[in-house]
């Protein structure tokens, strides 16, 4: 089935760049942006949705190569300079199989998988029930809310992991008074960044949801009030 304009002239071309760079087809390339959670093609249909379909999957192609390249730049990199004679304390060597620290790292591990399986999760049950009381429209605001939240969200996992690194020095060196004091300023960081994103949400609502659905009033409506009411939870999910 042609995916595009001009579908037959152009996929030969389209698939020896995605062969090349290890994506066997253009539906792989969709699959690795639904993988890692990019839907490419319904930012481009949301934003302007009387364009082309042969943009929207060029930002589907592009999305998936990105994807790709920065996995093998992030692994290659490190492994040339490790390979080569450095200074640095940390080299590749000959490692043993340590059930002991291994069970440990699973288990440090585990409240992360947790998170992870519950999310996906509550997202199916949402998306169920969703379109059972809701229908389409139902599901496509929930995808939008999610889509924007990220934009907030990200502000509580960079301070989580830009201060993962001093609160593990601490906790190594034994350095009590300064893990407390570390903790008392994330609690009063987190407040104030709930209350602030908070306020945002519910006063850029109708701003972020008219990006992605602002050609369908129904839907856009829909999308403006659920985020209005989902920001709510930016009050806790510091702390959480």
């Amino acid at each position: 089935m042609a995916l595009f304009e001009s579908y037959e002239r152009r996929i030969n071309n389209i698939n020896a760049v995605l062969n090349a760079n290890g994506i066997a087809s253009i539906e792989e390339a969709k699959a690795i942006c639904d993988e890692k959670g990019v839907d490419a093609y319904g930012i481009v249909k949301g934003i302007q949705p009387i364009c082309f379909e042969n943009a929207a999957w060029a930002y589907v192609v592009g999305a998936a190569l990105a994807t790709g390249i920065s996995q093998f730049v992030g692994g290659l990199i490190p492994l040339i300079y490790f390979l080569r004679e450095n200074n640095s304390e940390l080299k590749l060597v000959t490692s043993k199989l340590n059930f002991r620290v291994l069970g440990k790292t699973c288990f440090n591990g585990s409240s992360e998988l947790m998170t992870n399986l519950s999310l996906s999760l509550v997202n199916m049950l949402y998306n169920l029930q969703l379109m059972e009381y809701a229908g389409e429209n139902g599901v496509a605001a929930y995808g939008v809310i999610m889509y924007i939240n990220f934009i907030f969200v990200a502000v509580f996992i960079g301070y989580s992991i830009g201060s993962a690194p001093i609160i593990g020095y601490n906790y190594g060196a034994g350095n009590g008074v300064e893990m407390k004091n570390v903790f008392k300023k994330s609690i009063k960081f987190n407040v104030f960044a709930g209350v602030l994103m908070c306020v945002s949400a519910i006063m850029l609502s109708g701003v972020l949801a008219g990006i992605f659905v602002g050609y369908d009033a129904e839907l856009f409506e829909m999308t403006k009030k659920g985020f209005a009411i989902y920001s709510i939870s930016f009050l806790v999910m510091g702390l959480n």
